[in-house]
């Protein structure tokens, strides 16, 4: 069996000007980056400016699983079935960052025989967006220190800096350090730390932006630090806005690449789910709507946290109205939420299926609150019985949800045919009808409002429980003005609840609101429960110990 990087450069790739040409792209509106990939310039968006968008597909899971769901794969899969039964659809998905692909994650180009290609180039330099919003990121950060070096004009207080440095990688030993050592020379003594560039606000913002203009006004929004009057300081007063940009206009612009089967997608913006809002870029979608009858895109990790933060953030600035849920499911994933253990999920087990399924039940039912119609689409294993594939196939049909068992892995386009028919049929079917996409709350709520709505409707808690410090956070947050943003909450994927080892439904329990902050230039509220981190670290055998290059280039290990 070829592994997906071996499958990846077997692959017949068509030159990246071909890709443009069948999405009516022009060669001068291309900016290559090599044979097959290329980024997109402004001026096709005033091109398609007039053009009547396409049906927006949102791909989203269950709780994600040590077994794995396969939710790009599915992504990608969706888009070569749709090639395959005549249907012009475009991909849009985030890229990979750095840190999860040399630890233990792994990429997010999709797997086997449904993956978007360059594979290697997508899971590491790619065209360096990553580089860019890292040191946009970071000019920001010595301009923060030289200021308060240079005479402090802003009385800025170095107890009080919100905005922390990044890197696009994990590296624990940064989650907290000391700048500003070594005497009065070498800048002023305080605490500070890393994010990874994936949960930087900067990453944030490109992905919510609309244009240069709008990315340059969210830059100067954002909130650094607190005077020593208590009053914000924001990234505007410092005054390096436009050089970050400048550092940042080619990389708000979207990536063009291609599936194994040839199809086009964007391939653009990186945000962590269990951290940011977990979407590529506004732009990209948007572009792809203009360009296909279908654009398929995703949201990371299960529902509750990718699909609500789409729903609720991107949407909500994106002016996105979605036509589908695919929601992904495998029943591995679905006997794990059952209590078996990871080694024994290839036996059958209708027991724990059964058990199981209930997660499944709480994402469909979460779901249809936004009044979005859904397919549930089961990545199939081999060691998957019929007996097991039978009893989901009720199951969703008691649901009033159509199944497809996709093969998308194996098969490529092939084995997700079925599944691309049931997802346009359904579309169709919902043309027309009364219910019509909803947001789950108002920007009017207060911001405990829009956590408790969240906290009741999609992890099904009893309550929410505030920290002094989260209820400190918040009532600051809210006296300087910015009450009506959405909320953002961060919290673990593995679980409805902030527990990650409470599976399927849990039941009685509370989220617990440790801390708040102000993710003004992105235009939310990051709300932090359990011990979610913004600097993950290396496992103790790391993806990278695999990964190798030889003399001529040719990289192995990838996956």
């Amino acid at each position: 069996m070829l592994s997906d990087i071996e499958i990846a450069q077997n692959a017949r790739m068509k030159r990246i000007y071909e890709i443009a040409a069948d999405l009516g792209i022009d060669e001068s509106e291309l900016e290559p980056y090599g044979h097959y990939k290329a980024k997109v310039s402004e001026s096709l968006y005033s091109k398609l400016a007039f053009k009547q968008d396409g049906k927006l597909i949102l791909v989203t899971a269950i709780n994600p699983t040590p077994a794995g769901e396969g939710k790009t794969t599915v992504s990608v899969g969706l888009a070569e079935a749709m090639g395959r039964i005549g249907k012009k659809a475009v991909l849009a998905l985030r890229e990979p960052s750095l840190g999860p692909v040399f630890g233990i994650k792994g990429g997010a180009a999709g797997g086997g025989y449904a993956q978007v290609v360059p594979m290697e180039d997508i899971n590491l330099h790619f065209t360096g967006d990553m580089h860019a919003i890292t040191a946009a990121n970071n000019l920001l950060c010595a301009a923060i220190d030289n200021h308060m070096q240079q005479g402090n004009e802003l009385m800025i207080d170095q107890r009080r800096i919100m905005f922390k440095r990044c890197m696009d990688m994990n590296d624990r030993a940064l989650r907290n350090v000391i700048v500003g050592l070594g005497g009065k020379v070498n800048g002023v003594p305080r605490e500070d730390g890393f994010n990874i560039t994936v949960a930087s606000e900067i990453m944030a913002i490109l992905c919510l932006s609309t244009d240069l203009a709008d990315l340059k006004e969210r830059i100067g929004n954002i909130l650094i630090a607190y005077n020593l009057n208590g009053e914000p300081v924001f990234a505007k007063q410092i005054g390096v806005c436009g050089a970050m940009t400048a550092l940042l206009k080619d990389a708000l612009k979207p990536n063009l690449v291609q599936t194994l089967e040839n199809n086009p997608a964007f391939i653009h913006g990186g945000p962590f789910a269990n951290i940011a809002h977990g979407c590529n870029s506004i732009r990209a979608t948007k572009l792809a709507l203009k360009l296909g009858d279908y654009c398929i895109t995703e949201a990371g990790f299960g529902s509750d946290l990718g699909a609500e933060k789409f729903f609720d953030i991107k949407c909500r600035y994106g002016g996105l109205t979605p036509a589908c849920v695919v929601l992904v499911a495998t029943i591995k994933a679905l006997k794990y939420n059952g209590g078996v253990q990871k080694n024994d999920l290839a036996k059958e087990n209708m027991w724990a299926l059964e058990k199981g399924i209930v997660n499944l039940r709480t994402h469909i039912e979460n779901m249809h609150k936004y009044q979005v119609p859904v397919v549930v689409a089961v990545n199939r294993f081999a060691t998957d019985t019929d007996t097991e594939v039978a009893f989901v196939e009720k199951f969703c049909a008691e649901m009033g949800v159509d199944v497809s068992m996709c093969e998308v892995f194996a098969k490529g386009g092939e084995g997700g045919i079925d599944l691309a028919n049931k997802v346009c049929e359904t579309i169709s079917l919902c043309e027309g009808n009364e219910l019509s996409f909803k947001k789950l709350y108002t920007d009017e709520m207060s911001i405990k409002e829009k956590i408790e709505t969240i906290a009741a409707e999609i992890y099904r808690a009893d309550g929410v429980t505030y920290t002094p410090q989260a209820e400190k956070a918040i009532k600051e947050i809210e006296g300087i003005g910015f009450r009506e943003l959405p909320v953002c909450i961060a919290k673990t994927q593995y679980s409805l609840s902030d527990n990650p080892t409470l599976l399927g439904k849990p039941k009685n329990f509370r989220i617990t609101v440790r801390d708040a902050r102000l993710s003004s230039g992105a235009g939310f509220v990051v709300i932090y429960t359990g011990d979610i981190m913004t600097m993950p670290g290396l496992p103790k055998v790391p993806a990278a110990l695999n990964i190798d290059c030889d003399n001529n280039g040719n990289i192995t290990g990838l996956f």
